[in-house]
């Protein structure tokens, strides 16, 4: 996707999105990109744009999509509303078929950062850090939940496949510069460190913030347990899909054992 400061225009264009993945390659699960429903814009702006923790837009958007395609949606991610703190979470859901909440995860690592160009990316000053991990079965996977920026902390990962998880999802909207170079590569290696499939779904184009335009990467991927990208999308806006395969999770872990020849904690 390439999201705007428009929720109405962005929830349409995700809805006919996933429903065309549903419809032309069978999609169970649907994965939305950070930010999917409203990109952009100003601290005060961003705040504004924050939903209350159920029943907003967005919310009610992706639940009433699983519900019709009998599908799991995972949200991506959208502003949630922090009550008294005049700040947002950076939030994911994930629904089941009956459209209803399974699990939530709020980002964690914050994206505040002076990138190599001189340009400054300060996510905290709207946005609330989470302080929970999530991992949950979904469609007989256990999915371990992740935020564009928490990619570059291997310990989250780490304890994400402790807890159980087989597929790990990540929603992002990683810039231009960063992406070209560390998308994919920090992609593969979590997934080869936690043996675990990896969803990762991006915003792609231009986006209009407070300092001016800026442009994400793209390049939504799904790469397998033994690191291998079985699937990348192109540079427009579109939809990309995999069929994952559990067995192939338990066969890379049973090959090299990592879990059980690990001695640091």
């Amino acid at each position: 996707m390439n999201s705007v400061r428009d929720k109405a225009r962005n929830l349409r264009d995700a809805d006919q999105l996933a429903r065309r993945a549903v419809d032309q390659d069978g999609a169970q699960l649907v994965v939305f990109p950070e930010h999917f429903d409203w990109a952009g814009g100003t601290p005060q702006e961003k705040v504004a744009a924050g939903e209350a923790e159920r029943d907003g837009p967005a919310y009610e958007m992706c639940r009433r999509l699983a519900q019709d395609c009998r599908i799991h949606v995972h949200s991506g991610s959208f502003y949630e509303t922090v009550p008294d703190c005049g700040r947002v979470y950076n939030t994911s859901v994930v629904f089941d078929p009956q459209g209803r909440e399974l699990a939530r995860y709020r980002k964690i690592h914050l994206f505040d950062v002076h990138t190599p160009d001189g340009l400054r990316y300060g996510e905290s000053d709207a946005v609330a850090p989470g302080t929970a991990t999530t991992v949950v079965e979904a469609g007989g996977l256990k999915l371990g939940l992740a935020i564009c920026y928490d990619l570059r902390f291997p310990e989250l990962f780490q304890r994400l496949a402790a807890d159980g998880a087989e597929v790990l999802v990540l929603p992002a909207a990683f810039t231009l510069q960063t992406g070209k170079d560390h998308w994919e590569v920090l992609i593969r290696a979590r997934a080869i460190e936690t043996q675990c499939y990896f969803l990762a779904a991006g915003q792609i184009g231009p986006v209009e913030l407070e300092e001016g335009r800026r442009h994400t990467y793209g390049h939504s991927l799904v790469c397998d347990p033994w690191g291998h990208v079985i699937a990348k999308a192109s540079d427009e806006v579109g939809f990309v899909s995999a069929r994952l395969d559990r067995a192939l999770v338990a066969k890379v872990r049973k090959q090299i054992p990592l879990a059980s020849h690990k001695v640091l904690a």
